[in-house]
């Protein structure tokens, strides 16, 4: 992918990955520009989404971002707190994760997943105003959904390594009662 690629994805929106009465709905910050130039969430080269969601047994093996369909055979769906494509998330305003907490309220009551899981505290805190929230289920529920906050799985959050990842993600799974899918043949 050129520079000239990547910069051309700036802004772009990328389609979610959801069916209505998912088991769990993760949702991403915001798509990367890789994600946008290439429409496949988690894209970015060193983001661990992927590789932790096989560890924690969400998956039977690590789906390359390509693959991102299949996450629905499995229950599983993606989307982003804001939908716009950026190189970093720090080039997001506070307004945008309030207003993307507003469109991913609608969305959630819409879809009715059993579980909303977002990936990253800060966006968490953020969107919804919820400042002191930590690391792991929440209290509040979005349209009957169950809220948990998860590590952000970009390779910038240096704070949590894969295996810590997977231990979190794989507590979100115990506790949405999912067992491991078998390895497709």
């Amino acid at each position: 992918m050129t520079p000239e690629e990547l910069q051309a994805a700036r802004d772009r929106i990328v389609p979610d990955v959801v069916a209505g009465g998912l088991r769990v709905l993760f949702c991403g910050i915001n798509p990367s520009l890789m994600t946008g130039a290439t429409g496949h969430h988690f894209a970015r080269p060193g983001n661990r989404f992927w590789p932790v969601l096989h560890l924690s047994g969400f998956t039977p093996r690590q789906l390359k971002p390509s693959e991102q369909r299949e996450l629905l055979t499995y229950g599983l769906g993606i989307t982003n707190v804001v939908a716009r494509a950026t190189a970093r998330a720090d080039e997001l305003t506070a307004e945008e994760f309030r207003e993307g907490g507003l469109i991913l309220t609608a969305k959630v009551e819409q879809l009715r997943p059993q579980w909303l899981a977002v990936v990253g505290v800060t966006a968490y805190r953020t969107a919804f105003g919820e400042r002191h929230a930590q690391i792991g289920p929440q209290d509040r529920t979005i349209g009957g959904a169950r809220v948990w906050a998860l590590p952000n799985p970009s390779g910038l959050n240096a704070h949590w390594t894969a295996q810590s990842m997977a231990e979190e993600y794989g507590r979100l799974r115990a506790a949405a009662g999912f067992t491991a899918p078998s390895p497709s043949d």
